[in-house]
């Protein structure tokens, strides 16, 4: 827990340099956001053209049926694994970011910079918007998150059997923001579509193994340098959201905004499991290997939990806590645990 407290300071320090007005921080982070999501967007539209091509093909009489489906199955899961890879890549450019935050490395805009984009803000966005009262009822946000990662069991965090600081979580999605009464700004209903990423890593060179039912760690014959076990959820999360955004008010008329100021989410998610598999590193007669091995690990299919965050403008710190166990019928109930920074960009 020692470690937990430390990672919890680390993030109130970020939270607090936000809320101080480092912009360059935010700007970045933002850029690595558009970064993601391009690349799936990038993907998918190759992945729809290489599945057009299929198409002509059985059209054709080249191939058939059985043969389209299968092809077009190989093509979706090897684009899959190519997203995977680059997410995880920009997710590592945000980790290191964020030490770059840490160690003081990033500076601050320059304040008259900053000062004429407020201006121009305040004279082409809000008089665009007097017409419609400020903001729109319902808007939408890209968010991505990201922090540690570990399993709860009989009420105690699993450090000793899950690396603290080895074990992540990242998250991808859109979400929808609609204020719940018209002519008042705090209540928001937040709902939207995202992917989870859950890794942990064993200690003392261990790794999963299913003993029928139940899925084992054991200590590996080969001398890992990594062990890595993820999961990949595809989840909906419904949040109640308090924004205290004040309304601006201009010529006797009130406008509407959101993420201003402070706020904070209460809520939860449920989904699906949509991938499982284990990741082991090791060198042997000084040749280096990578194992990937995909499988069902008796993971529940299903996950539900309670989230919920608190920040200032789009970022925000995030806590999520799968309601149910990791495991469908292990003897000892493992329940995931997470803590990180949130970004909701608009």
């Amino acid at each position: 827990m020692k470690n937990f407290t430390i990672y919890l300071v680390i993030l109130v320090f970020l939270f607090v340099s936000k809320v101080l007005g480092q912009e360059t921080f935010e700007s970045r982070a933002k850029q690595i956001a558009n970064k993601i999501e391009k690349i799936t967007k990038e993907e998918k539209e190759t992945l729809k053209k290489e599945v057009e091509e299929i198409n002509v093909q059985l059209s054709n009489g080249v191939i058939t049926g059985e043969q389209a489906e299968k092809r077009k199955k190989e093509l979706a899961e090897a684009r899959a694994v190519i997203i995977e890879e680059k997410v995880t890549l920009a997710q590592n450019e945000l980790n290191d970011l964020v030490q770059q935050k840490v160690d003081g490395k990033l500076k601050e805009q320059d304040s008259t910079k900053k000062g004429r984009l407020i201006i121009h803000w305040d004279k082409n966005d809000w008089h665009k918007k007097d017409s419609i009262r400020g903001e729109k009822r319902t808007t939408s946000q890209f968010v991505f998150a990201a922090g540690l990662n570990n399993i709860i069991a009989d009420g105690e965090l699993q450090d000793s059997n899950y690396k603290f600081m080895g074990s992540h979580f990242y998250e991808w999605g859109f979400t929808y923001n609609s204020r719940l009464m018209k002519n008042d700004n705090l209540l928001h209903a937040k709902y939207g579509l995202s992917l989870m990423y859950n890794n942990i890593r064993p200690t003392n060179n261990r790794s999963f193994v299913v003993n029928g039912d139940q899925t084992e760690l054991v200590v590996n014959p080969v001398n890992l340098k990594e062990s890595r076990f993820r999961n990949v959820y595809l989840v909906v999360p419904v949040h109640l959201e308090f924004d205290f955004t004040k309304p601006k008010e201009s010529n006797g008329n009130t406008y509407f905004r959101t993420h201003k100021s402070f706020r904070f989410g209460v809520g939860g998610y449920a989904g699906i499991n949509v991938k499982s598999k284990q990741i082991l590193k090791f060198e042997e007669d000084d040749l280096k290997y990578k194992t990937t091995i995909k499988g069902e690990y008796n993971v529940n299919n299903f996950i539900y939990g309670l989230s919920s965050y608190i920040g200032y403008k789009e970022l925000s710190l995030y806590m999520k806590y799968d309601l149910n166990p990791l495991f469908q019928d292990n003897l000892i109930k493992e329940n995931n645990i997470s803590l990180g920074l949130r970004f909701d960009f608009n």
